[in-house]
């Protein structure tokens, strides 16, 4: 009886909430409650409000701070996701990868998961920004739970922007009002704010506001580059990890005088004839698609307008290409990565002999009969095989490039990656490696899913996020146990292969490492085709 007491006893002590953060915890507006994860020994804090809603004249605007609350606030419930369009999938992407909750403008909250049993530890701090092209995703997001990674020692934190129409609409107006006569980026503008939070109020939570790593995938990516580039961000994180958003094409941004006449034509497509008539809509009215016009009309379709990160003179005042080049980026580590079955390549290609040489010859002009020689094929099989040797070729190689080439201004170290480990589940064959495959393995977030995993997808999943965990913590990936990852230029021509057999492995033959260096030197030169915007 003395000895099962004391095994009950040193059972109920392990999962005592005493071993987690004392709180409430004490931030800047008031006083935070949170509630055990699954593992009891990480508390997670949810729905904590990091600016004020954007809501009517908030509405396109710069986002202002949060109100105080007195007493103590629960942080018990993620908030609503930013207006987007809900689905319950959209393969290959399951219910895991998308947003389900409800939607408002009134979103900009963040979350918060630490392991840390005082404010005094100073963890590192892991700030992911969610993808989805712009135009959906959220903090919430089942593979992006923030357990896995408070368990290696961060506290890890995940953040709502605005997206879509509601986050990156330019207007003549807007920019007139704009005190820094700038308009269309309020999505990164709330990434800025999401980070100045952190900046001021994760000591609370354990972590360390001297080491943040900002890190995202896809459109999450993308915002990694930006804010790399931005100078509202200077000083507020430390680190950075972009995960197939990284090229020597990279994603160019249009200028505001560029995508302002968007904004004016999406307006006439709600029949509002100024700023104030858009204010004064619902937010239904503005996310509601525009009616088929009349057969003979030209009325311009809300849908056929796309919104996306501008050079607005403020959050962005070059293009990022533009302000690496000049060495005025946010120098940090970073840390970049691509996908074997991505950007042109695929488990099972479809495509034919006759089409495969054709594209050829239209995408490579003057250089596609060096193509062709360098990837042969004489039958639709080889041509599908050709295809994907070089898609992922031109991929490593691109995203190799980027390195070299902002290694020339850049004082601080890169390290890429190529992952080729196949999702498992019933379509693992259909889609391989894809486009945000690898997130629930380097965010140790296997457990958020219902596929069929293994111990060797476990393996896997804590090598990635031990890369990433020590990524965070010192800038540097290798640790004790991990095979050696080098950095761009302490191995020229390699990346590191991770999921299937990882390892230093070369981004390209020798000869087709030349090839694809000239073609991206070309100044005609397109930026390889774009990832799916998961």
């Amino acid at each position: 009886m003395i000895n099962r007491c004391s095994a009950l006893f040193c059972f109920a002590l392990a999962v005592s909430p005493l071993l987690a953060i004392t709180q409430p915890v004490q931030t800047r507006n008031g006083q935070l409650a949170g509630v055990a994860g699954k593992d009891p020994s990480v508390t997670v804090f949810k729905g904590i409000p990091f600016a004020a809603p954007p809501v009517g004249e908030l509405r396109w605007r710069a986002p202002k701070p949060p109100a105080s609350w007195q007493g103590v606030r629960k942080a018990d419930t993620f908030s609503n996701s930013c207006v987007q369009l809900i689905v319950e999938e959209r393969k290959p992407w399951t219910t895991e990868f998308m947003s389900h909750d409800q939607i408002s403008e009134d979103c900009l909250y963040l979350n918060v998961w630490t392991a840390a049993k005082s404010a005094n530890e100073k963890r590192p701090v892991f700030v992911y920004i969610h993808g989805g092209g712009f135009n959906e995703g959220s903090g919430s997001v089942a593979a992006y739970n923030g357990e896995g990674l408070a368990r290696k020692g961060l506290v890890m934190v995940t953040i709502n922007y605005r997206v879509g129409v509601f986050g990156l609409l330019a207007h003549p107006e807007l920019t007139k009002e704009s005190e820094v006569h700038a308009s269309g980026n309020y999505g990164i503008l709330d990434q800025v704010a999401a980070l100045q939070w952190v900046h001021d109020n994760i000591a609370a939570f354990g972590g360390d506001p001297a080491r943040v790593t900002i890190a995202g995938q896809s459109a999450g990516a993308q915002s990694v580059h930006v804010l790399t580039g931005s100078p509202l961000a200077k000083g507020l994180f430390h680190r950075a990890i972009a995960e197939s958003g990284s090229s020597v094409g990279g994603n160019a941004q249009r200028k505001l005088a560029e995508a302002e006449p968007d904004g004016v034509r999406f307006a006439e497509t709600k029949g509002a004839k100024s700023l104030a008539d858009l204010r004064a809509m619902t937010w239904q009215q503005i996310a509601a698609p525009a009616p088929a016009a009349p057969a003979g009309a030209t009325a311009p379709a809300a849908s056929a307008i796309r919104f996306g990160v501008i050079v607005d003179g403020y959050a962005l005042t070059a293009p990022v290409t533009e302000i690496f080049s000049q060495g005025k980026q946010n120098d940090v580590p970073t840390l970049t990565g691509c996908n074997a079955d991505e950007g042109g390549a695929s488990p099972n290609p479809t495509v034919t002999l006759e089409a495969f040489q054709s594209q050829a010859k239209q995408r490579y002009a003057e250089t596609a009969e060096a193509f062709l020689r360098l990837y042969p094929a004489v039958d639709d099989r080889e041509a599908g095989m050709a295809q994907n040797e070089s898609a992922r070729d031109q991929a490593r190689t691109s995203m190799y490039l980027w390195a070299v080439n902002r290694a020339k201004t850049a004082k601080t170290k890169a390290y890429t990656y190529f992952w080729n480990h196949a999702l498992p589940g019933p379509d693992a064959a259909k889609y391989g490696a894809f486009h945000t495959s690898e997130v629930p393995y380097d965010l140790n977030t296997l457990s958020m899913s219902d596929r069929p995993f293994t111990d060797v997808d476990r393996q896997i999943a804590d090598a990635m996020s031990s890369y990433w965990a020590n990524f965070a913590a010192t800038g540097d990936p290798n640790g004790k146990g991990l095979p050696p990852w080098p950095a761009t230029g302490e191995k020229p021509g390699t990346t590191m292969q991770i999921g299937d057999n990882t390892a230093a492995i070369a981004v390209a033959g020798p000869a087709k490492l030349e090839f694809w260096k000239q073609y991206f030197a070309l100044p005609r030169t397109a930026a390889p085709a774009a990832a799916p915007a998961r």
